[in-house]
């Protein structure tokens, strides 16, 4: 089934004015919602995956066929350019890898690692040719000379080091940097190094002497980066204070500051006509600028902070590392990314309304934001928060809406008309969560103020404070019927208190880190917490005691009980298959209803790969309909999308049981990837 599901995906997210959608894409028939999509292609080419920790540096080979990246995951990878699959794995390093440089003939890499190694390595083989070791800290950046008879590092040791590439014997070491050195660059004929430092300071070194033979000084932060221009009259450097400067390399004067990020600047280069540059940030973005203006030209986004840039030696591209783990291709002359954005900062949730009609979403920009589910469409705008919204709940009958915020107080909300009827204020810090009794008649607010509050809907006043935690509560929920509460705490614990009296009731204690999330299952049975020790845990409400472990990983940001009670619903799939198996004297339990979830990278359907989601389409936060056949998704991109399922129209092979759900997931950005360079 995968060709298929990977077409429609093609289809489904090729922008709107795209010849390829225009021309082909009719409807997806089994899919009664389909996600809004940015009308025009975006300066996105391709993202390569593969790679299980942050991305710290990425570099085309010198004829542009080859991409080399670094990662925290301890190795290189090498990519084809063109088709985006990985062709090596390059491993030897035993901590994580800065930074990866080709040789100027393309036959070698040259690699820096924490481990206080520098590592050469044959790109046509994979296997490393030599490991130059004198460093006595974290080697960050490592660099071919210009006829690749040198290797110059830069370490946390304070100092630089040439190394003779053939003999693989340190032959300089370069020392005056009162801080870590973090980057260091040939010129261009090879007669320099430049070299950038913790110091705040930009040095100029002979490579011949090793004498230092200039110090730019100017920056007020650390000093991330620093390259020559490609005829080596200017020298452009990153940093910290948000700025990248241009320095005149013969007279050591600043000749330009480059300012737009808002976040520290990481890095910065050239393109090979040394008419653009290109920087990185911890705002996650990439951006263009005019080297002989300062004006900025372009702006690429990533979903975390973005370590490094290049050009490819056309010029047309750049590629980017981040800590979003991923390796990213970009068109120049695009210039933008396109972003289809509903909030103006991060949106952290998105929840449907009972009736699945509405979903609302919350953000950093002291918003409640309304959707109108079937259309898509932005239906209101609930403004009144001064401070950033942690979470949103819809009343069981849908006019109401209770938010939460760092403002210190929870707000209730008409979602017919949009305003404002209730501000409940008692809290003495921000307010991580807040939640409606059953019969509405309660509303359950859970602060860093280490307490639970209770308050009365119709009053607005408070009628309980609920005292145990000994840290930050970061979750509240009130049982099926409404007798207990369930509050999740950073002191590790799980509490259930006595919602009609505020006595507390129970300690649910076991996990090691901070409690992010707890749920009750539908019949108020069990309950399922979610913790930074990367665990699910499931509770038995009556002995208090943990009945299973699920070992889940880290990014649990989202998680409810299915309605049928054997799943439970994550923004990192589904947990718990067979929930009952284990309360069921180990027999399974019989075949739930079919629902949609998100597993992986794929939208499924009764355990069954239906959808491809592209990497800007996956949820950091997820949430499911009752009927089990609606999604709404936010993504890192800080996009809601919303999908809903005709299952009315899906092939039969989708409504079977289903035995086994496994299967190899087909790499669907191939295809987005050849529409996108035909121009389609």
């Amino acid at each position: 089934m995968a060709p298929l599901q990977v077409y429609y995906s093609g289809l489904l997210f090729a922008p709107e004015t795209s010849l390829i959608r225009v021309g082909y894409f009719k409807k997806v028939p089994w899919i009664s919602l389909q996600p809004r999509v940015v009308d025009v292609w975006s300066s996105l080419i391709q993202t390569l995956e593969g790679h299980s920790h942050y991305v710290k540096s990425a570099v085309f080979s010198p004829d542009g066929k080859l991409v080399a990246s670094a990662s925290g995951d301890k190795t290189v990878r090498l990519w084809d350019a063109s088709t985006g699959k990985q062709c090596g794995v390059l491993e030897g390093h035993t901590d994580w890898v800065w930074s990866v440089v080709f040789s100027p003939d393309g036959k070698l890499v040259v690699s820096a690692s924490s481990d206080e190694t520098v590592r050469l390595w044959d790109t046509s083989t994979g296997k490393q040719c030599r490991a130059l070791e004198g460093h006595t800290n974290y080697v960050n950046s490592a660099v071919f000379s210009p006829d690749a008879k040198l290797v110059a590092s830069a370490s946390r040791d304070k100092t630089l080091r040439l190394w003779d590439t053939s003999t693989g014997r340190q032959c300089e070491v370069l020392e005056s940097h009162t801080g870590w050195v973090r980057s260091v660059v040939f010129s261009p004929e090879g007669t320099l190094v430049v070299s950038a430092s913790s110091d705040k300071t930009v040095r100029l070194w002979d490579t011949s002497t090793g004498r230092q033979c200039g110090v730019l000084e100017g920056h007020t932060n650390l000093v991330c980066s620093a390259v020559f221009s490609p005829d080596g009259k200017l020298v452009a450097s990153a940093s910290r204070d948000k700025t990248v400067r241009l320095w005149d390399t013969s007279t050591g004067k600043q000749c330009g500051v480059l300012e737009g990020h808002t976040d520290y600047v990481n890095s910065a280069v050239f393109s090979s006509d040394g008419k653009l540059v290109a920087s990185t940030s911890a705002d996650k973005t990439v951006r263009l600028w005019d080297s002989s203006t300062g004006k900025q030209c372009g702006v690429f986004s990533h979903t975390d902070n973005v370590n490094s840039a290049v050009f490819s030696p056309d010029g047309k591209l750049v590629v980017s590392a981040s800590d979003d783990s991923t390796v990213r291709l970009w068109d120049t002359s695009i210039g933008t990314q396109c972003e289809v954005l509903s909030h103006t900062d991060l949106v952290w949730s998105a929840v449907f309304s009972p009736d699945g009609k509405l979903v609302a979403s919350i953000s950093d920009d002291k918003t409640v934001t309304l959707w109108d589910a079937s259309t898509g469409k932005q239906c209101g705008v609930l403004e009144g928060h001064t401070d950033r919204v942690r979470s949103v709940v819809f009343s069981p009958d849908g006019t109401l809406v209770v938010s939460a915020s760092d403002d210190e107080t929870v707000r209730l909300w008409d979602t017919s008309t949009g305003k404002q009827c209730r501000a409940l204020e008692g809290h003495i810090r921000e307010v991580n969560s807040a939640v409606f009794s059953p019969d509405a008649k309660l509303v359950a607010s859970a602060s860093s103020d280490l307490t639970v509050r209770l308050w009365d809907t119709s009053t607005g006043k408070q009628c309980g404070v609920l005292e145990g935690h000994t840290d930050s509560v970061r979750s509240v929920v009130f049982s099926p019927d409404g007798k207990l509460v369930v509050s999740a705490s950073r002191d590790e614990t799980v509490r259930l208190w006595d919602a009609s009296t505020g006595k507390h009731c129970g300690v649910l204690e076991g996990h090691t880190k901070w409690v992010t999330l707890a749920v009750f299952s539908p019949d108020g049975k069990l309950v399922a917490s979610v913790s930074d020790d990367r665990t699910v845990r499931l509770w038995d409400t009556s002995t208090k005691t943990t009945i299973e472990i699920i070992e889940s990983g880290s990014g649990i940001s989202s998680m409810k009980f299915h309605k049928d009670g054997m799943h439970l619903h994550t923004n990192k799939g589904v947990l718990l298959k067979s929930l009952l198996h284990s309360r069921a004297g180990n027999q399974e339990p019989a075949q739930t209803t079919p629902f949609v979830h998100i597993a992986d990278q794929w939208v499924m359907y009764n355990m069954k790969k239906l959808l491809w989601l592209p990497a800007d389409y996956r949820p950091r936060y997820l949430d499911v309909d009752d009927t089990g056949k609606k999604l709404a998704i936010v993504t890192d991109c800080n996009r809601i999308i919303f999908i809903s399922i005709d299952s009315t129209t899906l092939p039969p092979a989708y409504l079977l049981p289903s035995s086994d759900s496994s299967g190899a997931i087909i790499a669907g950005k191939d295809l987005l990837t050849s529409f996108q360079r035909l121009n389609l």
